[in-house]
């Protein structure tokens, strides 16, 4: 089943207009992490959240799986309107009730990297910091 996601350029223009969205920021020990790990190390971390905690069917606790704060990818979630399956579906055009597809899953990684990269408040160091 072939479902037409909502293009990022698009999905950002909307969030701008969103006074809920627009509210979140890295706070200092988010930004911290940030830089220390580097933004493809955040990104992984984004990758597993997402298969663990959105691509289920019937993701446990749906609508309250994302915490708030303690992990620069939940803000982000939560700026893109990629904290739930009901905003998956709002905002982005990918249906709750079955499991994410992997090209979901990418669109939400790359939603939250997106955010992470333009507004995550730490944009000089996100190069990429994991061990070689």
């Amino acid at each position: 089943m072939s479902v037409r996601m909502r293009d990022l350029d698009d999905l950002f223009a909307a969030l701008e207009r969103s006074r809920f969205r627009m509210r979140f920021r890295l706070g200092p020990r988010e930004q911290a992490y940030l830089a220390s790990r580097g933004i493809e190390t955040v990104l992984s971390h984004a990758a597993d959240f997402v298969a663990a905690r959105l691509a289920p069917a019937q993701p446990p606790n749906d609508g309250r799986q994302t915490p708030m704060r303690g992990h620069p990818v939940f803000i982000a979630q939560h700026a893109t309107a990629t904290c739930c399956r009901g905003c998956l579906a709002k905002w982005h055009g990918i249906p709750s009730g079955r499991p994410l597809e992997p090209a979901e899953q990418a669109h939400v990684v790359a939603a939250i990297g997106r955010w992470l990269r333009v507004r995550g408040d730490a944009g000089a160091g996100l190069e990429d910091r994991s061990p070689s």
